[in-house]
Formats: C-alpha cells, structure tokens, sequence
C-alpha cells in the first residue's frame, strides 16, 4: 500500500512540474494563445451561431490553442480563455461589428457606431439573387469529373489530412457543384482569413471610381513625412512593396500576433516600422500593411459612420453578400487583414464580381481597369502577388492558368478566379497548401471544362 502510495505521489509530482514547464515554456505567449482561444470561439459562436462544442472540436483543437480552456457567456455575449488559470483573455460580440477581444482598458459599456445595412429583394435567382437557379445543362462541361474532383479533397471516414470544410464551383455564373462537411451549410459564416485583404483592395477599387482618392498619391502618414518613409505610395502598400520592416510569423511572437491578438488599434502598428528598403525593391507580405490601409481608408472619408457604412453600402450589400460581416478592432477600425465573415455562396459573389470585372448585373461597382491593376504582378513578387491579390502569373500553381487570380486566406481558404475559363472556385477548410494539392485540384477542374 506505501508503494503505491509512493508511486501515485510520484505520478503526481511529475503531472505538476509537467505543468510547470509547459506553463513556463509558453507564458510569455499566452496572452496570444489564449487570445486566439477567446476571439474565435466568440467569433464562431455568436457570429457564426456555431456550437461551442463544435467550436472546441474543429476551430480550437490544433496545438497550443487546444491547451486553452474557453467559459462561454451567452447572456452578454462574451467568451474568455485560459491557460490553467493564467492570463486570461476575454473577447465580446458586438452586433454589426462582430467580435473584438478586449483589454482591461475597454469599455464595455461606451455607445458605439454599426453599419447600417441594405437588404435588397431582387426577386432573381442566384447570383443576383436569393431564388433557386434553373437547371442549365452545359455541352462542355464533363460534370462527372468536376463533381468527383471537387469530392477529392474531402477526407475520407478517419482521416484529417486535408481537412476541406466547403467547395464551390461556378461556370458562367451558374452552380455547378456544392459540398460542405457534416455540420455546415450553405447558410453557414466561414472566416476568410486574409481573403479579406482582397474586400479591402475592392474598397480602394471602389474610392478610386468614385475619385476620392489615387493610389499613385504618397501615403498621408503623418509620421512618415521627415523621413524617407514619406516616398511610399497607397500603391505600394496595396502591392505590399513599401520596403518597410515586418515580421509575418505566426508560429512565434511577431509583429502580426502581437498585433491580431495585443493591439487595441490595428492600424498603427506598421506605421512604426522602419524603412530597410526602398518602395518597389522588396516584396513583403505584411498583414500590418493592410491594416493600415484600413485606417487610411477611415481618414479619407468624412467620419466614423460612413467609413463603417463604405464597404456594405458601395458593394457588399450592392452585389448581395448579406451574410458577409467585417469585424473591427477596439479602436473602430475595420481588421482589413484578417476579419471577415460570410457564406460560400456569398464569397463566390465576390469571385463573380471581379470575373465580370467589377460589373454587377449592369451596375458597374469599380472600374474594370481595377481588374488590370490588382493582377499586375507586384515587382520582386515573382508574378505571385499583384494588388491585395495572388497570382498564379509566375506559374505557382504549374498546371493551372496563367490568368488565375485568387483571395487568399490562412488555413486555406480560397476564392479562384479564372477569367478563361468562365471559372470561379471556392475551398475552404483548415488546412493550405501544406495538405491539399491545389494544383492537381485545380488541373482537373479546368480540364472538365471542354
């Protein structure tokens, strides 16, 4: 009995200096982990109306974030996370901005600005609007292979390499093939991750039509002036080539965790950074730099109101994308990084939209030279990169179309534009290139088209 007495203490001693050293070893990121913890469980169930359950299994479960265990409040909306107790973080939702995560400095309880919102009944069928598309039967197309392609890259019973959530395919604006994982729908909110930098170039697509602003103009950073900082143009940030330092690591603490997870304004972060090289000499992928096209964004309109009602009332709500929601930061500030929600259906509208070249059923959201321009290949990106946009025009993808185009997210997420074809693809899931072989995916969906 004293032996095993013995043993179990022993056990236990272990268990706790196990702890110790994992707490030890990750305290100086827990404010990160246990951030990311807390704004997506927020996000997902009360923007998303998922379960927390569901939330735990399939959004939270990957390591570290898995560590951290979330308290779910849905009478105030609230989510918080932590790690054995140790620092707790805290995310709340906020109706028409979505969720934010807080600092002890918040407050809660202060008015603040939503958009207001446009519904729009067309009385058309999808894209255009919410009615049943009639069956259309295309000649060319080989639908057996586009819907046994598209079934590809869903695990199999068991298995969790590729982890594909959601696909999409559309030819000449018609449905072709849908399939989601158990769990999720056509109705359901997914996060696009960095997809939104490219709703964030579309904003500044929009501005230019409308003449307010001209990406070619320095950026008006006052901080930047009596420097050599103050050559960099609105179009090098766009094309994520202004030369400034950064740091976009998310397996570490880094300038874009610190500033997705610490940050209580996301625009300014990059604005401190210094210049180590010269606009046009370096290309750099940079979430900081998109947030802080955010920001300028705010600046170039009259105020607080209209720069939450911009992106909606100019072309979110204009083309249909009801579901869609741009979260913001504590400050106000739109997370054009990062932070927006919708449905399949909905980020193929926007897929559509720049197939037709800015063109929505007749009305004509930006100009269609903005096509040109954001699938110009940023220089020193290798044709990979163009305006808030990636490109397959240095051949990233070797057997897939020169012309394609896509939105990009963490985690895999995708809207593929290819414009010869009559093409648009969505892919969601949690996992990137890292598990899914986009490039035979996307071979032999083209090649089904005749």
């Amino acid at each position: 009995m004293k032996i095993v007495k013995k043993v179990v203490k022993i056990l236990a001693l272990n268990l706790l200096v196990g702890l110790c050293i994992i707490v030890y070893l990750n305290y100086p990121k827990l404010n990160i982990l246990n951030g990311y913890s807390a704004k997506n469980m927020c996000s997902s169930v009360f923007l998303a109306n998922r379960s927390v359950e569901f939330t735990d299994t399939y959004d939270n479960n990957f390591d570290p974030v898995h560590l951290a265990d979330d308290e779910v409040n849905t009478v105030d909306k609230i989510a918080s996370a932590s790690l054995f107790g140790f620092k707790e973080r805290k995310a709340i939702y906020r109706e028409g901005l979505g969720s934010v995560l807080v600092d002890d400095d918040f407050d809660e309880k202060a008015p603040v600005l939503k958009p207001n919102r446009t519904k729009v009944n067309t009385g058309l069928a999808y894209p255009y609007g919410a009615l049943q598309q009639k069956d259309t039967i295309f000649e060319n197309l080989d639908y057996d292979k586009i819907h046994t392609t598209a079934a590809s890259i869903f695990d199999a019973d068991g298995e969790s390499i590729q982890k594909t959530r959601a696909v999409m395919v559309l030819y000449k604006d018609q449905i072709i093939t849908e399939k989601y994982i158990d769990g999720l729908t056509k109705d359901s909110k997914l996060l696009g991750w960095s997809m939104t930098k490219s709703i964030l170039s579309t904003m500044y697509g929009v501005l230019q039509k409308q003449g307010k602003i001209n990406i070619a103009e320095k950026a008006p950073v006052e901080e930047w002036q009596d420097d050599e900082r103050k050559e960099i143009t609105i179009n090098n940030l766009l094309q994520m080539n202004s030369g400034l330092e950064w740091d976009e690591s998310y397996g570490s603490i880094s300038d874009v965790t610190k500033m997705l997870y610490l940050d209580a304004d996301m625009t300014r972060t990059q604005i401190h950074k210094k210049a180590i090289h010269k606009p046009n000499e370096n290309w750099y992928y940079s979430s900081g730099t998109s947030n802080l096209l955010s920001g300028i964004l705010r600046k170039k309109l009259n105020n607080d109101q209209e720069y939450l009602d911009f992106p909606y009332r100019e072309f979110i709500d204009k083309i249909g994308m009801q579901s869609m929601l741009i979260e913001t930061d504590m400050a106000g500030n739109y997370v054009g990084s990062s932070y927006a929600w919708a449905t399949v259906r909905d980020w193929a509208k926007f897929g559509l939209l720049y197939l037709h070249k800015g063109n929505w059923n007749g009305a004509q959201i930006f100009d269609a030279d903005w096509v040109d321009y954001v699938t110009t290949p940023s220089p020193t990106s290798d044709g990979d990169y163009g305006g808030h946009f990636w490109l397959n025009a240095g051949g990233f993808y070797p057997d897939a179309p020169r012309d394609m185009y896509s939105a990009n997210g963490f985690q895999g997420q995708r809207v593929f534009i290819i414009p010869s074809k009559d093409l648009v693809i969505v892919r969601f899931g949690l996992i990137g290139d890292a598990g899914v072989d986009f490039n035979t995916f996307l071979k032999e969906i083209v090649s089904a088209v005749k």
